[in-house]
């Protein structure tokens, strides 16, 4: 069935390419956007619609104003049409209340610890990068566990690097350490840490596209195989020897006595994920969860163990059973609505983004909600690190794409390139400026796409990233550059192409190029929902945030 005519009520159909870390800022030193060469995303900037869009803080459900965006919260809301209370907020607000504690999961683990006389084990990424984690959320963990009379605890850390400054584990250490010294003197426990490493090293792993990660996890965690330390200072030691750049791909350890692994996970012992971001933790968490049909890695032993996510990692699988506190139900998404609808869509990205443009932009849902409408499309990614392939898969999504856009059998598309954020994430500014001139390459061959086979264009992103990779700090009396390799608070791109609505307007004059913010908080990225139905030629659902062409006019379900 061809649709190379728009479908019933649509207009136009509609590419949505969201180029994942591509933030705007203007300061040039440690900016890979503008010191790569962009003739295509400068040509829309000076002939065509443009604006740009809040991907931080409130504006995508987080905290605070201070609080970067990430790829999760990112995608969830541009798929959502609004703005949903997202992991790091609601689960800060259920453990500073307290609520956490008085739900059924904490009260069956605490009880499980104690009727098993066993070990309550810790999981996850030690940092206040809050993208994934925050260290205070253990901290409070551990002392409630302690005040529950649980005697003992391992932990067992995954080092970060990537959210927060490239070498900072030490310091994490250091405040967890004060934490552990505090609770042992005040409760009599026995609090160790156990096992851990860098998190692009093990454990962390994501879509699939690298279990031999999470099985160097498992073998530390778990099994307690790995290199031995006595002590944690000895790791470090050994560690700063080698003089690594970031602490993301530092190697494993296990803290061993004249016994043997302190915290192996045996039988009978709860283990808490304190991860609230799904995406790094789902194949950890099935390596716990699934005691059959497990055939990513050999296990060697499965403990029976009490495991507990501080969220639902996968709310259709349920992954795990048991969690602390409930994430956002978003209703209505945009892919539902359009199915709804009748509209066919397509998504498409490489493994490792490839769940941003399904799972968290369909409101958390895995699969289609309607197979007969929809098909997605996963590329393999390359394996090894994307600095050293900055193009990663770019070419192939965009080949792929276009194809489908001259087949003309869908109405909306979406897109994702991983490289502004997945090489921008090594610190490698080189690389970085070759992987945003790759990604403006292929947007060029879009746009050609897109005329030739009358489809809007629409490109945005999801966070802020490779636009701020390093800084000039002054300190005693000297000027150092220091890397970055972090997401930001900065505000993301729009750019509008080939829109036969805009295009209407722009030649009567009385659209301006520049798309001004109509409300005074400014536009974020829950307002792109809207903006694909209006642009489609759609109505808009009611509860969505409104259109950023509502001064066009557009229709309300």
């Amino acid at each position: 069935m061809n649709h190379c005519q728009p479908t019933h009520l649509l207009k136009q159909p509609l590419l949505c390419v969201i180029a994942d870390g591509v933030g705007l800022s203007a300061e040039t030193f440690g900016n890979a956007v503008q010191l790569a060469r962009t003739p295509n995303m400068d040509y829309l900037k000076q002939y065509h619609p443009h604006g740009t869009l809040f991907a931080h803080g409130p504006h995508v459900g987080l905290a605070s104003e201070h609080d970067v965006g990430n790829s999760e919260v990112g995608h969830n809301t541009l798929g959502a049409g609004q703005i949903y209370d997202q992991g790091a907020k609601s689960v800060d607000q259920a453990i500073s209340s307290g609520k956490a504690f008085v739900s059924p999961t904490w009260l069956q683990l605490i009880a499980h610890i104690k009727q098993h006389g066993s070990t309550l084990h810790f999981l996850g990424l030690l940092s206040d990068g809050n993208v994934h984690s925050h260290e205070k959320h253990l901290h409070i963990l551990m002392a409630k566990a302690c005040e529950e009379e649980v005697q003992n605890i391992r932990l067992h850390l995954l080092f970060d690097g990537r959210d927060v400054a490239a070498r900072s584990a030490e310091q994490y250490v250091a405040r967890l350490n004060k934490v552990i010294r505090k609770l042992i003197t005040q409760y009599q426990v026995n609090i160790q840490i156990a096992s851990g490493g860098g998190r692009m090293h093990m454990t962390m792993d994501r879509y699939e596209a690298d279990w031999p990660m999470v099985a160097r996890g498992w073998d530390h965690h778990v099994l307690g195989r790995g290199q031995r330390y006595s002590q944690l200072t000895d790791y470090f030691a050994h560690i700063n020897k080698q003089m690594p750049a970031t602490d993301q791909h530092l190697e494993g350890f296990v803290i061993a006595d004249e016994s043997g692994p302190v915290g192996a996970i045996e039988d009978g012992d709860g283990v808490l994920c304190f991860n609230f971001r799904a995406d790094r933790v789902i194949q950890i968490s099935k390596a716990f969860c699934q005691t059959n049909d497990f055939s990513y890695f050999t296990r060697h032993r499965v403990p029976k163990v009490f495991y507990v996510g501080l969220t639902c990692y996968d709310g259709d699988l349920l992954i795990p059973k048991n969690f602390l506190v409930q994430g956002p139900a978003i209703k209505n998404p945009l892919s539902q609505l359009l199915v709804s609808q009748g509209i066919h869509q397509w998504a498409c990205s490489e493994t490792q983004k490839f769940g941003h443009v399904t799972f968290f932009w369909n409101g958390n849902t895995s699969g289609y909600f309607n197979p007969d409408l929809e098909l997605y499309h996963n590329i393999p990614s390359l394996s090894g690190c994307p600095s050293n392939t900055p193009k990663m898969q770019a070419e192939a999504i965009t080949e792929a794409t276009v194809r489908v856009l001259h087949q003309g059998n869908y109405d909306f598309y979406r897109i994702n390139f991983p490289n502004g954020d997945m090489v921008g994430h090594t610190g490698n500014l080189t690389a970085t400026i070759q992987a945003v001139e790759c990604v403006d390459n292929m947007i060029g061959r879009l746009m050609t796409a897109c005329r030739e086979t009358g489809t809007c264009l629409l490109i945005t992103a999801d966070h802020g990233n490779c636009e701020l990779m390093a800084k000039k700090v002054l300190g005693e009396g000297r000027e150092s550059v220091v890397q970055i390799t972090t997401h930001t608070t900065n505000p993301v791109p729009l750019y509008l192409y080939n829109s036969f609505l805009l295009m209407d307007h722009m030649s009567s004059g009385t659209l301006p190029l520049t798309i001004t913010h109509h409300q005074r908080e400014g536009h974020g990225l829950a307002n792109i929902a809207a903006t694909i139905l209006d642009l489609m030629g759609l109505p808009v659902y009611e509860h969505y945030l409104p259109s950023i062409l509502s001064n066009i006019g557009q229709h309300k379900l």
